[in-house]
């Protein structure tokens, strides 16, 4: 085989091998193959703007306690309380029953004046309605009751997503009504593997089934290399 010949061959078999180990992957573009991508989430106020305003008030009845000073007739008490009637009949009874009859009879007399005198006393005194009577000032108070209005919130208008929707709340917003919290996506924790290599990486967008390499690492947008082999 001449020279010429020989060199023929040896292309041949280099471009041979060149496109076999392309196709491999030994030389070329490489790419790994995108196993599970999971959001990396945090958490974000949602707020609305206000539009209006408006309270909701409650009518309710307050009980109050009004007091004032009145004259009112007070009658003073007897000076013996309620006894000095039956005090006073039985002394005048048990006088008049001495005087009848001599001995024995006469106390038995006497006796019985002292029983029905002071009977007789008591009755009179039950229905005595004696005794002075002056005029005092009294505070005297009764409980009235009132009408009485309060607000137990607040009817908000907002805008939020090119639409105005109402809410009640229990305080007054100021020109932004907070609606809640929501999950925002910050980025993708890629799992990737390549052939029996396997590893982890943190994206901030969402990859697609397979992902760039270069010398053993995942190429990122920027052109660095990065990845956590497992």
């Amino acid at each position: 085989m001449n020279r010429s010949a020989t060199i023929a061959v040896v292309g041949i078999l280099a471009a041979g091998a060149a496109v076999g180990a392309y196709r491999s992957g030994l030389i070329g573009p490489q790419y790994a193959e995108v196993v599970r991508a999971t959001p990396v989430t945090v958490k974000e106020p949602i707020y609305a703007d206000v539009v209006d305003v408006v309270p909701i008030t409650q009518t309710s009845e307050v009980p109050r306690e009004v007091c004032n000073d009145q004259q009112v007739q007070v009658r003073q008490p007897e000076r013996y309380g309620d006894k000095d009637g039956m005090v006073a009949g039985a002394l005048i009874g048990g006088l008049l029953g001495n005087q009848v009859g001599k001995g024995d009879g006469r106390k038995a007399a006497t006796v019985a004046g002292v029983i029905g005198g002071g009977l007789a006393g008591r009755e009179i005194d039950r229905r005595h309605v004696g005794g002075r009577t002056t005029t005092q000032s009294q505070r005297v108070c009764r409980t009235e009751t009132r009408q009485q209005s309060s607000v137990i919130g607040y009817e908000v208008q907002y805008q939020f997503d090119g639409r105005v929707l109402s809410k009640h709340v229990s305080e007054k917003p100021s020109h932004q009504l907070w609606l809640g919290e929501r999950d925002k996506v910050i980025g993708y924790d890629v799992d990737w593997r390549y052939r029996d290599q396997t590893g982890s990486i943190r994206m901030d967008e969402k990859p697609g089934d397979r992902l760039p390499m270069r010398d053993g690492a995942i190429v990122l947008k920027d052109g660095d290399s990065g990845a956590d082999q497992g």
